[in-house]
């Protein structure tokens, strides 16, 4: 799954900085960065969680999670050092060859395993991430799961034409500094944002002609990342940038959840605050690109205000507060009733929840003034993970509550906590959203069909000239 706010000038080492036990993250110590690694193993380690590689492999990199997509579930695989069911024969060769060119030294890789933004990573960042994940516990175990996709999909050579197609190097804006240089590095290769962000074309490779301006990620959406005013992110300063990727939220404005709740629990909130930084910048002067899901501008006046000064620190007060609203709320399906009895609990009766518990307010979110409710309800029926080991889960309700009811709720929220003129979301919308698939363009949608057509004319042809080449000749 992005011009011009003057840019935060920054010098930045190419993460020449010594990773040793020093790196830290604005108090937040990096996992598996000790002073018994060498400096090379260490700095791995953080080019492990710049990359990601736990939101697909885990953090115990076993893999087996499942990636959706148009053509069927791509199960991540071991990435251990182990000989027999990870990667413990790879020699550093093979590793970057996997990760520039999705090639393995058996068979070839789908680009769910996002290496045709990895195609641009260094040398020195392949070499540090090789010698880090010697170093993790070998998982000698099979995986539950394995990658099984349809005809003709199943055969992996078709990998050869797709890159011929898609691994192509994009060039970068222009005049960058040097901060913001290392900022599209990050944004364009190890974070590897527009697997998210980016639009996909016909072939399922990136729209760069849409760079960074929102993607539908089955039943979720990568919102637009651009400096678009309207519909991307251009109200935000690049200090609130470093802050969304720090903590996964921003006050009034943001929550992290979903695919992008797991970006920042295991990777960005790890960054330094350099390279954060340098994200913000980079992001600040990419193109931008306006897309007709917008995010109402509301006047901040038209929010339901705070019970009072204290309310969301006193718990109890909060409870009692709660209670008299449901008992004065009346039918039980009301929209409000309904707001009360699944989400005041946590985010209270007035929307401004409980920041000591670290419960999220939602008044003011972005989420809930697009002109598509589809994050919001997402939300509502599936849940959230939190950004961190501190942040509480938002429970899922696809189960406790029927479309109609996600809707009702859906539509209060926007009205009385987005400040919206009005919400008309239907059960129906609910019921399209939650289940959404990944789209499918043409050729993956009818690609069984095109093989099995393709292969028939080359079988008529062969025949045919066969038939051409024995037919016995007349006498002249």
């Amino acid at each position: 799954m992005k011009p011009t706010l003057k840019p935060l000038s920054i010098m930045l080492p190419l993460l020449a900085l010594s990773m040793s036990s020093a790196v830290m993250a604005e108090g937040i110590s990096l996992p598996n960065v000790s002073p018994a690694n060498s400096d090379l193993v260490n700095k791995g380690a953080y080019v492990a969680r710049a990359a990601d590689c736990m939101a697909c492999h885990g953090e115990d990199y076993k893999g087996g999670s499942p990636i959706a997509t148009p053509m069927g579930d791509i199960y991540a695989t071991n990435i251990t050092p182990s000989k027999r069911f990870g990667i413990g024969k790879y020699t550093k060769q093979d590793l970057k060859r996997a990760l520039t060119e999705g090639r393995a030294p058996t068979h070839r890789l789908y680009p769910a395993m996002p290496y045709p933004d990895y195609h641009g990573m260094t040398d020195a960042d392949i070499d540090a991430l090789f010698a880090y994940l010697q170093t993790v516990e070998p998982i000698d175990e099979p995986l539950e799961y394995k990658t099984k996709l349809p005809f003709p999909f199943n055969f992996r050579s078709l990998m050869i034409g797709w890159n011929l197609v898609n691994l192509t190097k994009t060039e970068p804006p222009k005049n960058l500094t040097e901060g913001q240089k290392r900022g599209q590095y990050l944004v364009d290769h190890l974070e590897h944002c527009g697997t998210c962000h980016t639009p996909r074309n016909s072939t399922m490779g990136a729209d760069n002609n849409k760079y960074l301006a929102g993607a539908p990620l089955g039943s979720w959406f990568a919102p637009n990342i651009t400096p678009d005013k309207d519909s991307g992110i251009g109200s935000w300063s690049e200090k609130d940038i470093i802050t969304f990727l720090r903590t996964g939220e921003l006050e009034g404005r943001a929550y992290a959840g979903g695919p992008m709740g797991e970006a920042v629990a295991h990777s960005t909130r790890y960054l330094t605050d350099t390279d954060l930084s340098a994200i913000a910048a980079y992001l600040k002067a990419v193109p931008a690109i306006q897309t007709d899901d917008k995010v109402h501008h509301v006047d901040s006046s038209r929010f339901l205000k705070p019970l009072n000064t204290s309310i969301t620190h006193d718990l109890i007060a909060q409870k009692d507060v709660l209670q008299r609203a449901k008992d004065s709320a009346g039918d039980r399906n009301s929209p409000k009733a309904l707001y009360l009895a699944a989400c005041g609990s946590c985010h209270g009766v007035n929307g401004y929840a409980q920041p000591d518990a670290k419960y999220a307010p939602i008044v003011g979110l972005t989420s809930i003034r697009r002109e598509r409710p589809d994050m919001l309800v997402n939300v509502i029926a599936h849940g959230v993970e939190g950004a961190s080991n501190t942040s509480p889960s938002m429970p899922a309700f696809a189960k406790e509550l029927n479309p109609e009811q996600i809707a009702k709720i859906t539509n209060y929220v926007r009205v009385n906590f987005g400040g919206v003129d009005d919400s008309n979301v239907s059960a129906v919308d609910v019921e399209r959203i939650m289940t959404a698939k990944p789209e499918q363009p043409f050729l993956i949608k009818y690609a069984g069909i095109l093989a099995s057509l393709g292969i028939i004319a080359v079988i008529l042809i062969v025949g045919f000239i066969i038939w051409r080449l024995m037919r016995p000749r007349r006498a002249r």
